[in-house]
C-alpha cells in the first residue's frame, strides 16, 4: 500500500487536531482583527498549496465581503516591484514552510506594512518564523511526495482564518467534518473499482465551481504528478466558454457537483457531457437528488449537515476531495507507478 493512500486514510484524525488546536490562534486573531480588519487580504502558495488558496479565496470573500487576490510571487522575485500593502493581510501557504518565493513574498509584505499570517504543517519551518500569526495544519509527518492530509488541513485552517476574520463559520460544524471525512472513506473499495475502468486513461478533464474550483484543480494536479495523465482543469463556466469543444466520444470527465446555488451551472455542463457521450465520472452527495438521476458514473458521498448556514457548498470542499485522493492512488498503482515518489518530483519545491 502506497504512503499516499495511508496518509489519506489519516484525515480524520488530522483534521480534529487542526480544529481543537487551532483554536487559540484563531481567537488571537479574532481579537486583532476586530480592531484591524484588513483592506484586503492577499494569499501566496505554490502547487498544492496553490490550490487551497484558490479555496481560501472563494471562502474569504463569501463569507466576509474582504476582497481577495492570490500573490504572483514573480512581481516580487524577478520584476522585485515593491507593493504598498499597509492594511493588507498576507497569507503563505506551505505544507513544508520552505518554499522560497512564498516566504520571500511573506517577509516582503511584512516591510510593506501588511499582517501576516502563515499556515505550514511544520512548527519550526521558515514561513513560521517569519509570520506575524500561524495557524498550523496538524497533519503530521507526511511522506509521500503527493499531497493528500495537508492539503486538507490547509482549508480547515483557511476556516479558522475566515472564522477569525468575522466569516460567518460555525465551529460545530467544522468539528463534524472528520466525520465525515470518516465516512466517505468507506467508499475505498467503490473507488477502486471505478478507478480500474481507467487503466489506460491517458488524458483527462476535471470539473468544478465556486468553492469546489480548487478541488478540480487539485485532483488535475494528483493525477499528472501520480498517474502522469496530461489533465486539463476548468471552472464550468470557463469551460463551456470554449474548451468543451476538446470532448468527444468516451472522453474522460471529472466533475465536482454539490447542490446550492453552483448546481444549475454543473447540471447544464453533464447536460452537455451526456449529448457528447463522454465518460463522465461525478462526485456528489446523496443530498443532491438531481445529480442521482444524472446518466453518469456516480461516486455518492454521505449527505452534508442539513442546517449549517451560509451557502449549501460552503463544508464540502474537505470531504469532497477524499474520494478523488483515494482514485488518484489507487489509479497510480493499478498503472504500476508509485504515487509516493513521482518522477522528478520532490516533497519540498524552491523556486524564485
Amino acid at each position: 500500500m502506497s504512503k499516499m493512500l495511508e496518509e489519506t486514510r489519516q484525515q480524520p484524525e488530522a483534521l480534529a487536531r487542526t480544529l481543537e488546536q487551532g483554536l487559540p490562534t484563531l481567537h488571537d486573531l479574532r481579537i486583532h482583527f476586530e480592531g484591524h480588519r484588513p483592506r484586503l487580504v492577499v494569499l501566496v502558495a505554490r502547487g498544492t498549496s496553490d490550490n487551497a488558496a484558490q479555496f481560501g479565496r472563494y471562502l474569504i470573500e463569501i463569507t466576509t465581503r474582504i476582497p481577495v487576490s492570490l500573490a504572483a510571487p514573480s512581481i516580487l522575485t524577478l520584476y522585485e516591484s515593491r507593493l504598498d500593502l499597509s492594511g493588507v493581510l498576507v497569507v503563505g501557504i506551505s505544507q513544508s514552510g520552505e518554499s522560497t518565493d512564498t516566504n520571500a513574498v511573506l517577509e516582503d509584505a511584512r516591510v510593506r506594512g501588511a499582517l501576516t499570517v502563515g499556515i505550514t504543517n511544520e512548527p519550526s519551518s521558515t514561513l513560521a518564523g517569519i509570520a506575524d500569526f500561524v495557524l498550523l495544519a496538524r497533519a503530521g509527518r507526511e511522506e509521500s511526495v503527493a499531497a493528500t492530509k495537508t492539503y486538507t488541513c490547509q482549508l480547515l485552517a483557511l476556516y479558522l482564518l475566515a472564522q477569525a476574520l468575522g466569516g460567518e463559520i460555525s465551529l460545530d460544524v467544522l468539528r463534524w467534518i472528520p466525520g465525515w471525512v470518516e465516512e466517505v472513506l468507506e467508499l475505498e473499495e467503490r473507488v477502486g473499482e471505478i478507478a480500474e475502468r481507467y487503466t489506460f486513461m491517458s488524458h483527462a478533464v476535471t470539473v468544478g465551481r465556486g468553492l469546489n474550483y480548487a478541488n478540480a484543480l487539485e485532483l488535475g494536479l494528483k493525477l499528472m504528478e501520480t498517474c502522469y495523465v496530461v489533465t486539463e482543469r476548468f471552472s464550468s463556466a470557463d469551460l463551456m466558454h470554449g474548451p468543451i469543444a476538446l470532448v468527444e466520444h468516451a472522453f474522460p470527465m471529472f466533475v465536482f457537483a454539490p447542490s446550492g446555488v453552483t448546481w444549475p451551472s454543473i447540471s447544464a455542463v453533464l447536460d452537455q457531457l451526456e449529448e457528447l457521450k463522454a465518460e463522465t465520472l461525478v462526485i456528489t452527495d446523496e443530498g443532491n437528488s438531481e445529480a442521482c438521476v444524472k446518466p453518469a458514473r456516480l461516486i455518492q458521498l454521505p449527505i452534508e449537515p442539513g442546517s449549517c448556514g451560509g451557502p449549501r457548498d460552503l463544508y464540502t470542499p474537505i470531504p469532497y476531495i477524499v474520494p478523488a485522493q483515494l482514485f488518484a492512488a489507487q489509479l497510480a498503482e493499478i498503472k504500476g507507478l508509485n504515487p509516493d515518489r513521482p518522477r522528478l518530483l520532490h516533497k519540498v519545491t524552491r523556486t524564485m
